[in-house]
């Protein structure tokens, strides 16, 4: 049986693309993971990834893995729930599923998400139900996400060109057009086009290092976004450290949580969140499309929301538990990136993340501190608790972003999109 390298949204005849697709899946593997011989590897992946699942498989086992396990996922059968399940049925989550997870990642397993996938899949789909399921699917996956959160083990995210993430992002093009616009997007971004991709990420990553060393020299207090329906100052947590890039996870293993990264980010303080923001980009969220976002923050908490799109979800989302409201991090990015400078509305959080600087509501990283607490002096230090973890971005080259020490001195940080050095 002839199994097929490529789909076909790839032509087989596209040598280029499908050299292109191995090195993808090798800084997967090397730059992403880090994976050290003697690890397993739990993979996720969309049904259309089969082509990438498999050369990241097969560069896993080169790297020395024990055992790569995959589960995939298909939209067509998310969407069938929607359609045909009984009501009771969205408060169920395959728990069992999670905890195998969890056991995996607490016996040293790592993690990789390959990401891509229709953006608006739920969109019609009743709020209630949406909000429901994805509540139930983060209480099931707490045991798993904590492991990823707290850095215990090495994990990476990398894109696939889905095609109907292809057709939102490139509306006009043809479908086999669409896929190859994002895929030439995708490996531009990824630095696959480079003449050595491996090299190019470590020199990003000294960058990344250099610019978070400095906003760790400056300890501000908290940060200050203005520009257009934005005057927020954000609160930064007590102890708080900024990271960017590759890092180690607690397992000892050196990775890049995700590729692409363009930012560097820490945790804010879940009380000392003020003002008002307008986010500068749509949110993708759980297959539904949340533009127009405005909210007012008091006390750390959203206090007022609205959306010209998506306002119900948003609500929904917000309402998932009391950390849904506050923030769980704040990321800076500058505008010369290169996801910013290809201009393209990615709608999916993984690229349009690092083309803005963002905030997130819920979760923290318990791994953006000076040193490493329990879980009480975490929540002690400002660290937000949740079941969700959403970024969506409120920066762009007319954001102006300023760091404050304790007595309210400003210190420009950000300029036109820009680092002020």
């Amino acid at each position: 049986m002839d199994l097929a390298p490529f789909p076909a949204s790839i032509s087989p005849a596209d040598s280029a693309a499908d050299a292109r697709l191995e090195r993808l899946a090798e800084l997967a593997v090397k730059v992403g993971l880090g994976l050290v011989p003697g690890q397993e590897l739990v993979m996720t992946a969309p049904v259309e990834a089969l082509p990438l699942a498999r050369l990241i498989t097969e560069q896993a086992y080169k790297a020395g893995a024990t055992l790569v396990t995959t589960l995939f996922s298909d939209d067509r059968s998310a969407l069938l729930r929607y359609q045909h399940a009984r009501d009771e049925s969205f408060d169920v989550s395959a728990g069992w599923l999670y905890e195998g997870m969890a056991a995996a990642f607490r016996g040293g397993a790592a993690r990789l998400a390959i990401v891509g996938a229709d953006p608006s899949l739920l969109s019609e789909q009743a709020p209630g139900k949406v909000a429901r399921a994805n509540r139930a699917q983060s209480k099931a996956y707490r045991p798993a996400l904590d492991l990823i959160a707290d850095s215990f083990i090495n994990w990476t995210l990398v894109p696939f060109a889905h095609p109907a993430w292809a057709k939102a992002v490139f509306p006009e093009a043809a479908p086999e057009a669409a896929v190859k616009k994002l895929w030439d997007a995708i490996y531009a971004i990824t630095r696959v086009d480079a003449a050595d991709p491996i090299a190019a990420w470590a020199a990003h990553n000294a960058n990344l290092k250099a610019r978070q060393d400095r906003l760790n020299q400056q300890r501000f207090h908290s940060l200050h976004f203005r520009g257009s329906g934005t005057d927020l100052i954000v609160g930064l947590a007590d102890g708080h450290a900024w990271m960017g890039g590759a890092s180690h996870a607690k397992n000892g293993v050196y990775g890049n949580p995700n590729i692409p990264t363009e930012e560097v980010f820490t945790t804010p303080h879940r009380a000392r969140t003020q003002g008002h923001v307008s986010a500068t980009k749509p949110l993708s969220h759980q297959g539904t499309l949340i533009d127009g976002i405005r909210v007012r923050f008091e006390a750390g908490a959203i206090v007022e929301a609205h959306a010209t799109r998506g306002q119900a979800v948003l609500e929904q989302m917000i309402s998932t538990d009391a950390g849904a409201r506050q923030l769980g991090e704040v990321a800076l990015v500058p505008s010369s990136n290169p996801i910013a400078k290809s201009g393209i509305l990615f709608f999916n959080t993984l690229f349009d993340e690092n083309a803005a600087s963002h905030i997130a509501l819920g979760q923290a990283y318990s791994k953006c501190f000076v040193q490493e607490f329990s879980e009480e002096e975490l929540v002690e230090r400002g660290a937000n608790r949740s079941l969700i973890h959403v970024d969506w971005m409120i920066g762009s080259p007319e954001v102006e972003v300023d760091g404050l020490d304790e007595a309210g001195k400003a210190t420009p940080v950000m300029r036109n999109g820009e680092w002020v050095d």
